[in-house]
């Protein structure tokens, strides 16, 4: 198999793709998380065993996703959830010995401990605290694998917090070749990568994007001998904490879009790059909206007393103000689908004859009496996409009826209502029903789930721009249910 050589790194710049990136997928939902942020005290038990989950799962991900070792889904949950403890692994969740895992999961956390207390203190980034990043994150790691002049596979020692000596050009198993930074020019492109990194955020640059190429560039430079990727997540991850956001974890089931996105920026195409670093945000934010602590510590005083809080909001005129923000974009997002499936109400009548599939809309706004009608097949979706349905806040529904035959017909329904504990993030979800009228006009009904995740969105500020993602998001909802009802008609 011939030797293909692959140019990776060229000098580092901020190029003008950069620039016209679209974050609208996650700016839909950082304003509610902005305010709930600005709700939370510091010390807040809830919000600071959410981080603490997340420590531990970056502390995980990133060593499976380096294949540093195997870990398997029961112990990753455990592991989450109640920490690292050695006593609950069993013989089959790793690959690697106990005690060698538990110091990796150990040097992974004290890291991601490491970038919190850099944010807390208002430390800036630098070349000293990067290789202090690294020697942490090797503590327990003592040799890394190495190509000899021979072509074989070696173990050589570590270089801990130290830039490289040597070439460290990877050799995949097509034969390819990639090059990255040559050790001469790691200094002074280290330094560009820092000044560039200040220079965006003093423009006011969006962190999602000075996240993702500061992760990109110095996965082009490569400066340390091995650890390269989990140091650039850790940056990243210092950025995105910095702007209010939390820590850049990639799951193990995510590897392949994570790669795929890295391989399009190296080819000047950021976007997909951009994009997944703010589904993975996009992701967290929802979460912690979702989360509830298992704890009952509170006391009878502590619990009155945030009761006392909470009616003392509900009565100000502030909760007043911000009740009327939150009643008008919902109505803007309910008139917008309105009048979108209206619009491909009509794109279909084009497509499909009339006689052939009798379509009909019907719309349900908050204010209507059969708001409450689907209940049921809303909580089933909300559990299966593992988040808060909360039914007593305004909602509503959309339907698109097919009559396919003169007793069979599929509907297709698009529901708005509220996600999570803030009240302030809406989700837009669809499921189908398939109807079959039998003799004696009895109606038999089967439900058919979409697997499609809700479309989230804030009601807070102006949702306005947010608006052009939801038309995508209704767009497939249609389409997929179209699929469905062809390949389901016989």
């Amino acid at each position: 198999m011939s030797e293909q050589i692959t140019e990776l790194w060229q000098p580092i710049q901020f190029s003008a793709a950069w620039t016209q990136v679209d974050t609208s997928i996650l700016d839909d939902l950082t304003p509610s998380w902005f305010r709930r942020r600005n709700e939370l005290k510091e010390g807040n038990s809830d919000y600071e065993e959410f981080l603490e989950r997340l420590k531990r799962q970056h502390a995980i991900e990133t060593g499976v996703v380096e294949k540093l070792y195997d870990l398997s889904e029961g112990i990753t949950e455990t592991f989450i959830k109640e920490g690292f403890v050695e006593s609950y692994l069993s013989h089959d969740d790793t690959n690697i010995p106990p005690q060698q895992l538990m110091g990796y999961l150990k040097s992974h956390f004290d890291a991601m401990d490491f970038i919190f207390e850099l944010v807390k203190n208002e430390r800036p980034l630098s070349i000293s605290f990067i290789k202090q990043l690294h020697q942490l994150i090797t503590k327990h790691q003592d040799f890394t694998v190495a190509i000899n002049s021979l072509g074989q596979r070696v173990n050589v020692e570590l270089l801990k917090g130290e830039f490289k000596k040597h070439e460290n050009n990877p050799k995949r198993e097509d034969g390819k070749i990639i090059k990255y930074c040559p050790p001469i020019q790691v200094d002074s492109e280290m330094d560009k990568l820092i000044e560039i990194h200040f220079e965006l955020q003093e423009k006011g640059i969006n962190p999602i994007v000075i996240s993702a190429w500061v992760h990109h560039a110095f996965t082009q430079i490569h400066p340390f001998q091995d650890g390269n990727g989990r140091i650039a997540r850790l940056l990243a991850s210092l950025i995105l904490i910095r702007g209010g956001l939390f820590p850049f974890t990639v799951k193990r089931e995510e590897k392949v879009s994570y790669i795929d996105a890295l391989e399009k920026a190296d080819v000047g195409e950021p976007q997909s790059l951009v994009t997944f670093f703010s589904n993975v945000q996009k992701r967290n934010i929802e979460n912690a909206l979702n989360y509830k602590s298992e704890k009952t510590e509170a006391s009878f005083e502590d619990v009155a007393k945030l009761f006392s809080e909470k009616v003392n909001v509900l009565s100000s005129r502030i909760r007043e103000q911000r009740q009327n923000t939150l009643d008008k974009n919902r109505k803007l997002v309910f008139d917008n689908i309105y009048q979108l499936l209206g619009a491909i109400r009509q794109d279909l009548f084009a497509i499909i004859p009339y006689e052939k599939a009798k379509i009909r809309l019907e719309s349900v706004f908050p204010e209507d009496e059969k708001y409450f009608w689907h209940t049921q097949q809303i909580a089933e979706y909300a559990t299966i996409h593992n988040y808060y349905f909360n039914k007593f806040l305004p909602r509503g529904w959309f339907k698109i009826q097919f009559t396919v035959a003169e007793n069979k017909r599929y509907d297709l329904i698009i529901s708005v209502h509220h996600f999570s504990y803030d009240d302030s993030v809406i989700a837009v979800g669809s499921f189908l029903e398939f109807l079959e009228y039998q003799p004696e006009n009895k109606e038999d009904k089967t439900t058919i789930p979409i697997n499609m995740k809700p479309f989230t969105i804030s009601l807070e500020g102006d949702s306005t721009p947010h608006l052009r993602n939801l038309e995508a998001y209704i767009r497939d909802i249609v389409k997929i249910g179209l699929t469905i009802i062809a390949n389901e008609i016989v």
